[in-house]
């Protein structure tokens, strides 16, 4: 049984404007999917509509077996979804340990053990608890994302584009701590602007044109597909 499967998704932001037309998914669990296209073509929008975020005007969601359709984005976090937003994705003006501890929600009475299995997963955060979120650097506030959207013990998570702004090194580190999650057994499912380098580390992907599936295949097999990386991934 899929961990994650979306059908027939069609959603945007109006009825008269959607953007997704029939786009669907699935996610086995201990998964890393990538869904990639050209910009327009509704992965972000995919995404957000899997988190609760943006509502489908068709289309079906199921997550470790539950219907969950019908449910907004705070149930389908209960249902074990977590999503790390491209932008804003920590509070700026609080600290480290306040961002983790209000990520904490679901179930408060856990958080502060929680707090401290993520410290003792990231030290720079540890190191940083008492820090303003925005005075850590970009490679750090992705971190603190990361860690903020574990609060709540996901079954799979949801990045939109979490290397957008980070400089190389920054990126390679974020990938190197979203294969470590998947390794403990966690499933992910991102949107990613470094599309190869995302394949590359994706047990499978998704290519997405104009709101629709263009094509399914493992990570590393669309990456060096010809045709995929003429059209969509910049490479010969």
């Amino acid at each position: 049984m899929s961990l994650l499967e979306a059908q027939g998704i069609v959603a945007g932001y109006g009825a008269a404007e959607q953007i997704l037309k029939g786009a669907g998914l699935r996610v086995e669990p201990g998964e890393i999917v990538t869904i990639i296209g050209p910009n327009g073509a509704g992965k972000s929008t995919l995404l957000k509509v899997v988190a609760g975020l943006v509502p489908m005007a068709e289309g079906r969601l199921v997550l470790d077996g539950r219907d969950v359709s019908s449910a907004d984005a705070i149930g389908r976090a209960r249902a074990g979804l977590a999503f790390m937003p491209q932008e804003r994705n920590v509070f700026g003006a609080m600290t480290v340990a306040e961002n983790l501890d209000v990520s904490g929600f679901l179930e408060p009475k856990a958080a502060k053990a929680r707090a401290e299995a993520i410290y003792a997963r990231y030290p720079v955060l540890a190191a940083k608890r008492r820090a303003l979120a925005r005075t850590l650097s970009g490679g750090q506030r992705q971190i603190l994302g990361l860690a903020m959207a574990l609060m709540t013990e996901p079954k799979i998570l949801l990045l939109d584009e979490p290397s957008a702004g980070l400089s190389p090194k920054a990126a390679d580190e974020l990938f190197a701590a979203i294969v470590d999650l998947n390794r403990s057994g966690l499933a992910v499912l991102m949107v990613e602007q470094h599309a190869l380098e995302a394949l590359a580390i994706s047990t499978r992907g998704y290519l997405l044109v104009a709101g629709r599936n263009a094509a399914e295949g493992r990570g590393p097999d669309l990456a060096e597909d010809p045709e995929i990386r003429r059209l969509f991934l910049g490479g010969a």
